[in-house]
Formats: structure tokens, C-alpha cells, sequence
């Protein structure tokens, strides 16, 4: 477990920047992969990993319903499930 990772979703953080996001994606391609800092040989593909995972977590941010909670503005509808 990443324990420098925030919960980035509401209620337990109700303003989630894209800076949070991204520092979270970054912490976690540093663990994920064990460098701190990339190599320059290795720099554009650690980015690229960061950028990936960044969009992941907004997606997944954009997207989550909490019980009891009002859908965050700009969400996609709920996916119907296959009969």
C-alpha cells in the first residue's frame, strides 16, 4: 500500500484537484516500478505511465456513486447491466 496515497473521493475529501490526482498517480508508478526519480532512458515511459494513471483516477473519481450521495456533475449515466 502506497500510505502516502490520500483517499481522493467524497465525502472523505469533497475538493479533489487535478494536482491531487496526479500526485497520486505519481506516487503510485513510484512504487509500482521502485524509482523514485527515472532514469532518462526510462523518463518518457514513466510519464507516460503517470499520464495513464492520472486519467484512470479522474475517470474513476468522475464516475463513482456513494451511497447516499448526489452523482458529481458531468458523470456518466450508470452502466446497465447485460441480460
Amino acid at each position: 500500500m502506497c500510505r502516502s496515497i490520500k483517499t481522493l473521493r467524497p465525502p472523505t475529501t469533497p475538493e479533489v484537484t487535478d494536482e491531487d490526482i496526479r500526485a497520486a498517480a505519481l506516487q503510485y508508478v513510484r512504487k509500482v516500478s521502485g524509482f523514485r526519480a527515472p532514469a532518462a532512458h526510462n523518463r518518457e515511459v514513466f510519464d507516460h505511465a503517470v499520464d495513464a494513471v492520472t486519467a484512470a483516477t479522474r475517470e474513476l473519481l468522475d464516475n463513482l456513486q456513494v451511497r447516499g450521495g448526489a452523482p458529481r456533475p458531468g458523470a456518466l449515466p450508470p452502466r446497465q447491466e447485460a441480460s
